[in-house]
């Protein structure tokens, strides 16, 4: 049995831009256990994107290997949802018919008034109830977005893969689809809990949501360090923020994301 959901080994990606070839991710491995909440940091341009594209199955890696349960990754897979940066919604359905849409690709032995009563509960669970006959251009991009985020959920899949998911949606609003994702997933116990792998660049979003945090290095993005939370769950946002050892750790993570810059620039240790 393999020990983790999803093992990434050595994984390297390039990419041909005008004639010339760059790499955006160089000699990348770490481990993703089954039930886990992974976030991943790091500067812009240094792949974290490209990371989840590898494992939606979108990107061919130019080295390294992939394995979800043991088998190497190979295209997409019905086993893993995903929730981009921008809405990908289908402008020519519903808002309640896009869900319906996704719910359909992962869970086929459902019936189609099951799909739509699914739909409506993440609908409701989004703050989107009434806007279920609206199309994707009747919406603003934080409420297109709280939707392509209800669908993801709806889907149920075992493996959720989330790309900055809450960049686009306001303070209140952002909060509130935290507070549900991690609800979502924590479930009833640990045992049914979803393999979530999330690229983020709001630091406190990764230490409220996760269980460990990659730091990847900038252009071209290598691990600089793997991080385990120490604090325990469940967690208190109001309560946790005014500890001592929440801010040291979020100084620790700060240090980390812009080590490279300091030795770039000099060699000095970022404090903060």
């Amino acid at each position: 049995m393999p020990t983790n959901k999803i093992e990434i080994r050595n994984l390297s990606v390039d990419y041909t831009e005008r004639g010339k070839q760059f790499n955006a991710l160089h000699d990348v491995s770490f481990g993703v256990g089954a039930g886990e909440f992974v976030s991943v940091i790091g500067a812009s341009g240094c792949g974290k994107s490209t990371l989840l594209s590898v494992l939606e199955g979108l990107y061919q890696a130019a080295g390294g290997s992939v394995e979800i349960d043991g088998t190497p990754l190979h295209g997409t897979g019905r086993e893993r949802g995903v929730v981009f940066q921008h809405y990908s919604l289908f402008p020519w359905m519903t808002t309640r018919s896009n869900i319906a849409f996704g719910i359909k690709q992962a869970r086929h032995d459902l019936s189609r008034r099951e799909r739509y009563q699914i739909a409506d509960e993440f609908l409701g669970k989004v703050g989107l109830a009434e806007f279920g006959k609206k199309y994707p251009s009747q919406l603003s991009g934080g409420m297109q977005q709280r939707a392509a985020i209800a669908r993801a959920l709806a889907m149920n899949t075992e493996i959720l893969l989330m790309d900055e998911p809450f960049s686009a949606i306001d303070a209140k609003n952002r909060i509130i689809l935290q507070e549900l994702l991690l609800s979502l997933w924590e479930g009833d116990s640990p045992e049914h809990r979803k393999t979530v792998v999330f690229v983020t660049h709001d630091i406190d979003e990764a230490i409220l949501l996760s269980d460990k945090i990659v730091v990847l290095t900038a252009h071209p993005g290598t691990v600089n360090e793997i991080v385990q939370v120490p604090f325990e769950r469940p967690r208190n946002r109001a309560e946790l923020v005014k500890t001592e050892e929440y801010g040291r750790f979020r100084n620790r993570l700060l240090s980390l994301l812009y080590q490279d810059v300091a030795e770039r620039i000099g060699g000095e240790e970022v404090v903060l």
